[in-house]
């Protein structure tokens, strides 16, 4: 899957990562990943944090995100920059999903 030029969303297999979190990962690269991430209302992104620079969009809902020990509430069509080895985590307040980009990509999260 890794440098596979198309990825279809029907192709990709559902990963539960409980709690209320549906991930898939979509494109990637050695240097960068796409992935979604489905969260039920009232759903957990535990705090941790990676050696990865994450940008996340907002594609739909209302989260409350803590990034570095700040907390910030993000709706639809928002954007979040968590440098690498930032702690962060968030809480959904209202279903929604997430779209996030990591660089370079992550490899715990395939299994090439």
């Amino acid at each position: 899957m890794k440098n596979d030029r198309w990825v279809y969303y029907k192709d990709i297999v559902p990963e539960d990562n409980g709690q209320g979190v549906v991930k898939r990962v979509l494109a990637y690269s050695d240097d960068l990943m796409v992935v979604e991430n489905r969260f039920e209302k009232g759903a957990v992104g535990a705090m941790h944090h990676h050696p990865h620079t994450q940008i996340t969009y907002v594609v739909s809902g209302k989260f409350e995100f803590t990034i570095d020990g700040e907390k910030h509430i993000v709706t639809t069509g928002d954007t979040l920059c968590k440098r690498n080895g930032v702690e962060h985590g968030c809480v959904c307040l209202e279903e929604g999903i997430l779209l996030d980009t990591f660089t370079p990509y992550r490899e715990d999260f395939v299994k090439d």
